[in-house]
């Protein structure tokens, strides 16, 4: 099945060279030079990704990923001559999955997609199996109960059944902060018996072996005087 890319923007050159190495990894892209081209495309065609400029004559960028993400979620990306941290934030936290800053190697750019693609595809999977109390995927945590089997930003994480047992069980309970009592109980199934410092040493291992992958990311908060919390 073919894949369906959206490249928005007003510099004709940019966007006719993202769609020539795009066509080169034979996706069909739809190029567009304005706001408004984009948009009507959004509602006509069915896309896998979107590759969007910030700025734009009119409506802008961000507006473009808003509107997106009114009805869709697949991956956006968006591209800036702005090397500013406000405005990668915005495009973040408006739904975008990626950012890059012009000027930019196309063949970076193509490295990201495919990467979004694969995320993408790889959840979407995990969502329509038709039993998926086994499961537990987001903000690219993967956890398999049945084979025991942990991934990362689509890297394996390699933990003893003790660590995978407490990821899971935080992530069971996202949200909420679980008592290092409460986790003991359920992964060691005994008594808790001031163990505090047991829990302690395999959280330190379990953060150790989830930051050598996502280094910019904390996934386990400690909230202190409570315990320890996935977001």
């Amino acid at each position: 099945m073919a894949i369906n890319i959206l490249v928005v923007d007003d510099e004709k050159e940019i966007a006719d060279l993202i769609k020539l190495y795009l066509e080169l990894e034979h996706y069909v892209v739809h190029t567009y030079y304005t706001a408004e081209d984009a948009l009507k495309c959004i509602e006509r065609e069915k896309l896998d990704l979107a590759i969007l400029d910030v700025m734009l004559p009119g409506t802008d960028g961000f507006s473009i990923c808003r509107k997106i993400r009114e009805k869709h979620n697949y991956p956006v990306i968006m591209l800036t001559a702005k090397d500013g941290e406000v405005d990668k934030i915005t495009g973040l936290t408006l739904g975008a999955d990626d950012y890059m800053t012009k000027p930019f190697r196309p063949l970076e750019l193509v490295a990201r997609v495919k990467a979004q693609l694969r995320r993408f595809t790889t959840y979407n999977q995990i969502e329509t199996e038709q039993s998926n109390d086994h499961l537990i995927a987001f903000s690219g945590l993967i956890l398999d109960k049945h084979s025991r089997k942990c991934v990362l930003n689509e890297k394996p994480l390699v933990l003893t059944p003790k660590e995978f047992s407490i990821l899971w069980f935080l992530c069971l309970n996202r949200g909420r902060a679980v008592s290092s009592e409460e986790l003991f109980q359920e992964v060691w199934g005994e008594k808790y018996f001031n163990s505090n410092n047991t829990v302690m040493v395999h959280i330190r291992h379990l953060r150790e072996k989830m930051n050598d992958i996502a280094e910019n990311r904390d996934y386990i908060k400690t909230v202190w005087g409570v315990g320890y919390m996935i977001e």
